[in-house]
């Protein structure tokens, strides 16, 4: 199938309502007489084909027919209409720099876990932990066999301190699936906190012993899981720096164990785990 097809008015509903239901399809209305309308199509016919026919490009020749675009009240050229699932989702006018159209594509090609990933993190960047258990509960009830969604759902209980919860959440992933060490660590990091002194005695006890090894593991794990992970990352990198054989290495790990709550690609924990490094070696 062709990324990028001409349109008529009796071509429309095979190939652009009856097509969306599967795809989105992006109609621009141009004319070769309008040189800005000219531009944008050799631009989204190259923009297109770099999607791999996730989303497909529908021409609408005004100058041929102007049927469509009366149709579908066009003021200006060039101009797009986003069908999807047979509605129009979008509509742009006049001409559109690359990156804006760009970001219109990445959103049209998301997948559905794409987009409950997003609207998570929006969550989760604001500690709208209310908002974000109640949009898994949601996910969970539509998908009950995702894992991944459980997996979020036992992240935000911890960090909405409803422990319980999530161990029992938890419990209904299983051991093999892909990121479920992160709200176990975090879990088992506030269960290790819970019996820890406060961090405001852990470091008034390191002002008058600042290389107290264990004072400076129970910070780590203190900050850890109250979220202050900058200052736990120190705390575990001087215990390494210390004393490595203190705990089987325990400074280390705890560096480890900071690294899976942070997840894949944190800056703060590439960050870290080169100075971790630097220092190993």
């Amino acid at each position: 199938m062709e990324h990028a097809f001409n349109v008529t008015p009796d071509s429309f509903q095979p190939d652009v309502v009856e097509r969306s239901a599967t795809v989105p399809v992006v109609l621009l209305f141009w004319a070769a007489q309008s040189a800005p309308a000219a531009d944008a199509k050799r631009q989204l016919e190259a923009l297109v084909g770099q999607y791999g026919g996730k989303v497909l490009l529908g021409l609408v020749d005004v100058a041929a027919d102007p049927t469509l675009a009366q149709h579908l009240r066009v003021q200006a050229l060039p101009s797009l209409r986003v069908i999807d699932k047979g509605q129009i989702v979008h509509q742009l006018e006049g001409p559109q720099p690359e990156p804006a159209l760009r970001s219109l594509f990445d959103q049209l090609t998301m997948s559905a876990a794409d987009v409950i990933k997003g609207q998570l993190g929006q969550y989760l960047e604001q500690k709208d932990f209310r908002s974000a258990l109640g949009f898994l509960q949601q996910a969970i009830a539509e998908e009950p066999n995702n894992a991944s969604f459980r997996i979020e759902l036992a992240d935000v209980l911890v960090r909405q301190g409803d422990l319980d919860e999530a161990r029992k959440a938890l419990q209904t992933v299983p051991a093999e699936a892909p990121e479920r060490d992160r709200p176990e660590t975090r879990l088992a990091l506030a269960d290790e906190a819970a019996s820890l002194p406060s961090s405001q005695q852990l470091l008034s006890k390191l002002a008058d012993q600042p290389d107290d090894v264990e004072a400076l593991h129970q910070l780590a794990v203190v900050e850890a899981a109250a979220e202050n992970f900058e200052a736990a990352l120190e705390s575990a990198l001087k215990v390494l720096q210390t004393d490595r054989a203190y705990g089987d290495d325990i400074g280390r790990l705890t560096m480890i164990r900071i690294f899976t709550v942070l997840g894949k690609g944190n800056e703060l924990a590439n960050a870290y785990r080169r100075r971790m490094f630097n220092f190993m070696h």
